[in-house]
């Protein structure tokens, strides 16, 4: 009894034993409890399919064990002889530990809530998908800012007044020397918010296409027709012209056809009545005029514009082509044929008196004679 008397450290060693026990016993107690639950509720998930036990379930998961045993010795140092600042520093790392733990378990619900709803709407457009994960990313960023800012205020000897006003200042260089990395950040929120694209949608910038697969911090990545991934800076992508095709309802479509300057007046008044009905025997597409444009270097030119009544650009090509094989077999049908370049020079002879010798006609095929 007189070893369990002894004093060390301010307190009897049978202080120190009671310490030890009751915060051995109660990180056991916890594992202990968090097994049995984390069991227990996994298995009625499987069972009703209900998201509350899997929610449950999870956050026992996500107990953290160091968090616990901070706790713990905080609980069983409580019966020890302590000095104040010894006292002090305990209290605010069992306060941090339980700012951590939350922490732990807020981005746990976020991670939740997003897999749940997309989980739910499998179908969802991107642009919902797009703004679902940008708030998710804005909810991570104010808690972690949350709980940093807690932690420091119970630090002792912190004053987050203090810290703040020092940050605002060093803000200012930091912000100038991460200027670039911060324009990628304000336009990928940008993006986000006013949504001039979306995950799924097939974009044009510049000479580059391809669909948008990912919306970054500080960069997009599309995937072109090819099968290259592009990236861009989304600072970039900002300042560019962007043609977003997958919003487009329908198609217009103008082309010309050039016919020889051989045919007769009966068959150019046929040729938009060719075109019309070639169009218009086509399901989806809409005709809208065809003209007989003006008069070429080589031909007699028409000038044709249609509606293509959806975005798919397989489905263009397809009544395109249609159209192209039926407008060829109506042509031959009344004789009509297409024009190819030509050019036609008047040669006059050198003796002003010739009367007799006219202007010959020479005819190029593909190329100046």
């Amino acid at each position: 009894m007189e070893l369990l008397d002894h004093m060390f450290l301010g307190s009897p060693l049978k202080d120190w034993l009671i310490a030890f026990s009751l915060g051995v016993g109660f990180l056991v107690f916890v594992r202990l409890i968090k097994g049995v639950l984390a069991r227990r509720f996994m298995a009625r998930d499987k069972v009703s399919q209900n998201s509350v036990y899997a929610l449950v379930a999870m956050l026992v998961e996500r107990i953290s064990m160091t968090v616990i045993a901070v706790l713990a010795i905080d609980m069983g140092a409580a019966g020890l002889q302590k000095g104040d600042g010894l006292q002090t520093w305990l209290s605010a790392l069992s306060v941090i530990a339980v700012i951590v733990q939350v922490t732990i378990w807020g981005n746990a619900l976020i991670s939740f809530a997003l897999k749940r709803y997309q989980a739910k709407v499998q179908n969802a457009s991107g642009e919902r998908m797009t703004t679902m994960r940008a708030l998710g990313f804005v909810g991570r960023f104010v808690l972690l800012s949350v709980a940093v800012l807690l932690a420091l205020d119970n630090i002792p000897g912190v004053k987050i007044t203090t810290l703040i006003a020092s940050l605002g200042i060093g803000g200012i260089a930091v912000a100038m020397a991460v200027q670039n990395i911060l324009a990628d950040l304000f336009a990928s929120l940008s993006i986000v918010l006013d949504k001039p694209f979306v995950i799924g949608d097939f974009i044009i910038i510049d000479t580059h296409m391809g669909t948008v697969e990912y919306i970054g911090l500080k960069t997009t990545r599309i995937r072109s027709l090819s099968g290259e991934q592009l990236i861009f800076a989304n600072s970039d992508l900002l300042k560019s012209r962007i043609r977003n095709y997958k919003r487009m309802a329908e198609r217009r479509v103008v082309f010309t056809i050039g016919v020889l300057y051989q045919t007769s007046h009966d068959q150019l008044q046929l040729i938009p009545k060719i075109i019309r009905e070639a169009i218009e025997a086509r399901d989806n597409a809409r005709f809208d005029r065809s003209h007989f444009q003006g008069f070429g270097e080589s031909a007699l030119n028409f000038e044709t514009v249609y509606y293509v009544l959806g975005p798919d650009y397989n489905l263009y090509m397809d009544i395109q082509q249609a159209i192209n094989l039926e407008i060829f077999r109506r042509f031959q049908e009344e004789g009509i044929s297409f024009a190819y370049p030509t050019r036609t020079i008047f040669l006059e002879t050198g003796d002003k008196n010739a009367k007799a010798l006219g202007p010959f006609v020479v005819q190029a095929t593909g190329s100046e004679a």
